[in-house]
């Protein structure tokens, strides 16, 4: 049987708990623990696949096509492994199947209620996701104190009469805020957050505790008084210069040996070897140089929407051991004006995916401008496409070309809609999601950034580089570079004769790890350093 580190968190939101729960499973997979991290999201959605960027940031996608919170993103990197829909709770569809068994009749005519249908059907599926592991560590999301977190939090109360109290730790994270008038840090929300929580019944046996300033001891004492934990399970998290330094610091701090003594494991003798960590944030804080990539998008002004995005970046800049330092471009700003002049800056320029018409004129100068000015420049899904319209418009001279889900009645459509998505209204969980392979060419660039012929990434789209233009385009010098041979779709284009013109359908960023770049990435920012020396 598998044991349990429930993490809550209380006061605000965006408090660090998908990192803390990252934190956590590095330090107990390096301590030889077989672990997995799962994601709770009290919200309705059946999954995050229909929500918009601006309120909810990136979409995640893993290999079995799930479309997740941008959490699960964090647990991939943190402990290095594939993840898939179980790994993911919604209240959506807690709901969706306790209504369907009802509609069976599963249920034998009884009342159905939260409690204990709704509360039964959590803790089965995080049995089911614990089977074959030691540790499953579940992240519940949004506040102690939220209406619609409450059925989950009723959940992880009942699993530890259900598995053992023995075998479940509850960690919450809390903020302990900076007071600027009375210059003094104030304890009072923790308190507050932590009597919350167990009027509810749950006594929390960790708090990790978000700060700007340092805590002293005596503040340490008087939080485990009030909250009736011991003074060295008060773990403090300080902000950090980067997000990588959390599993150190928590480590330091004895964050794992505790979590390990309350679930009654050998913890003493088998100490975490954090020499990679280390070197990522060494190699983070303390590049040698920097490197600007201009990233234009659609959704800059959301720090999320583009966070696989940015973390691969940075995860390519420790390879290279520069810094990166990522300047938002919103794609609007570049349908007027001097494009060369607003991105002269750029050692590099990177248009990611996106939907819909606006900004795309923007998009569209920026790979004109890095394509005949010699700039290394990577589009991934829509930014690959617009890559593919903007060559067919002013190399392959097809001057109306475009996408049909920008411009239906273009006359060129080289982008255009999968056969698949023809007939499908329904928006949620329908585009092509998830895995696919991809042979690549032996003679490209590509091919050799991987080191291999035969890759898988994940997808997430409904439009798709026309078949019928492939001749042309190759024919006016655009390579392709990568195919999914069993549906003859083209995966990722290049240009030969230009320091690094790629652009790919699939989500590489989605892959990257900070102890070991994806190679398209470490590829695309290579370019940009040599562009910069």
């Amino acid at each position: 049987m598998a044991k349990y580190v429930f993490i809550t968190g209380g006061v605000v939101s965006s408090l660090g708990k998908g990192i803390t729960a990252g934190s956590v499973g590095t330090l107990l997979k390096k301590r030889g623990f077989k672990i997995s991290n799962l994601k709770v999201d009290p919200y309705l959605n059946v999954d995050a696949g229909t929500m918009n960027p601006f309120q909810h940031g990136e979409v995640f996608v893993t290999d079995d096509g799930a479309e997740t919170d941008l959490d699960l993103g964090h647990y991939e990197r943190f402990i290095d492994e594939t993840l898939s829909e179980k790994n993911s709770i919604t209240t959506g569809k807690i709901y969706s199947s306790v209504i369907a068994k009802e509609r069976r009749g599963d249920y034998l005519g009884g009342t159905v209620q939260v409690i204990p249908h709704i509360t039964n059907n959590i803790q089965e599926r995080l049995i089911e996701a614990g089977k074959d592991l030691d540790i499953l560590i579940v992240e519940i999301g949004g506040t102690v104190g939220d209406i619609e977190g409450q059925p989950f939090l009723e959940a992880i109360r009942q699993m530890a009469n259900r598995v053992g109290r023995e075998n479940v730790v509850y960690c919450h994270v809390t903020l302990v805020p900076w007071l600027e008038a009375a210059k003094e840090l104030k304890t009072k929300p923790t308190q507050h957050s932590v009597q919350e929580l167990r009027r509810i019944g749950i006594l929390p046996n960790i708090l990790v505790c978000r700060t700007s300033r340092p805590m002293e001891d005596d503040m340490k004492h008087k939080i485990a008084l009030f909250c009736t934990v011991p003074s060295e399970a008060v773990i403090e998290v300080k902000d950090e210069a980067t997000i990588y330094n959390v599993p150190i610091s928590l480590h330091k701090q004895g964050l794992d040996d505790l979590i390990l003594k309350y679930l009654g494991l050998e913890y003493k003798n088998n100490q975490p070897d954090l020499s990679d960590w280390e070197r990522v944030v060494d190699r983070y804080i303390n590049p040698p140089a920097t490197v600007k990539i201009a990233l234009v998008g659609k959704y800059v002004q959301h720090k999320d929407a583009y966070l696989s995005v940015v973390e691969a970046l940075h995860h390519a800049g420790i390879y290279h051991n520069v810094k990166i330092d990522v300047v938002s471009v919103e794609s609007e700003d570049l349908e007027s004006g001097d494009v060369a002049e607003k991105l002269k800056f750029a050692d590099g320029i990177l248009i990611p995916g996106g939907f819909g018409t606006r900004g795309i004129e923007g998009m569209l100068n920026a790979i004109k401008y890095a394509r005949e000015s010699g700039t290394p420049i990577f589009g991934i899904c829509l930014g690959m496409q617009m890559m593919v319209v903007e060559y067919a418009r002013n190399v392959a001279k097809l001057h109306d070309a475009h996408s049909i889900e920008m411009n239906p009645a273009t006359l060129h459509p080289v982008i255009h809609l999968m056969s698949e998505q023809e007939h499908i209204d329904n928006l949620g969980g329908t585009m092509r999601l998830g895995a696919y392979p991809c042979d690549l060419m032996p003679n490209s660039r590509t091919a050799k950034e991987y080191g291999t012929l035969k890759i898988s990434e994940r997808h997430r789209h409904r439009y798709e580089f026309n078949n019928e233009y492939r001749g042309r385009l190759e024919q006016a010098g655009l390579k392709i570079a990568g195919v999914c041979t069993e549906r003859n779709l083209v995966e990722i284009v290049e240009l030969e004769n230009h320091p690094w013109f790629t652009g790919c359908q699939f989500h590489c960023e989605l892959k990257s790890r900070p102890v070991r770049p994806h190679p398209l990435f470490a590829g695309f920012i290579g370019a940009a350093v040599a562009k910069k020396k």
